[in-house]
């Protein structure tokens, strides 16, 4: 693989990873906004009307707390890639250039732009990468009924 190569895909990845750390960041602070207003105002005033707010802030904790551990592992996901290593089909961690787009098969990031040049950034469970999972560069696959050429895989 040439150091172009390497060097696009480290770019790639490193944005990717910008943007995961932000969604574990925001989750994390929305997760920790929603523990301090359960615990905001403590007093046995209206015990009733605050209990039931403390538990709606709890459910929300939850909620988040639980969108905090899905970020957490697609950081972990994307931190397990090695940008140097060559690939010579479409799978996990390879960049997927396509005659209708490039792939970057890593988490669900969905449209990532790097250096001014869009890149789809699509789990392993996306149907697109299912429709491609695999096959090597010059081979063809369909996805909604349309027919696309692998161009080139790194």
């Amino acid at each position: 693989m040439t150091d172009t190569k390497i060097s696009a895909k480290h770019r790639i990845l490193a944005e990717c990873l910008r943007i995961q750390r932000e969604v574990v960041d925001n989750a994390r602070k929305a997760m920790n906004e929603a523990q301090e207003s359960a615990n905001e105002n403590d007093d046995n005033t209206e015990e009733k009307l605050y209990n039931s707010y403390r538990e709606e802030m709890h459910n929300k904790r939850d909620m988040f707390a639980r969108q905090f551990e899905l970020a957490m592992e697609d950081l972990n996901q994307l931190n397990q890639i090695v940008t140097s290593k060559e690939y010579h089909k479409a799978e996990f961690g390879s960049v997927v250039e396509t005659d209708g787009g490039t792939y970057f098969i890593s988490t669900s990031l969905g449209q990532v732009k790097v250096e001014g040049k869009l890149i789809f950034a699509v789990s392993a469970l996306a149907p697109v990468y299912r429709a491609f999972e695999g096959k090597k560069a010059g081979e063809s696959f369909q996805f909604r009924d349309k027919t696309f050429k692998i161009k080139e895989i790194y």
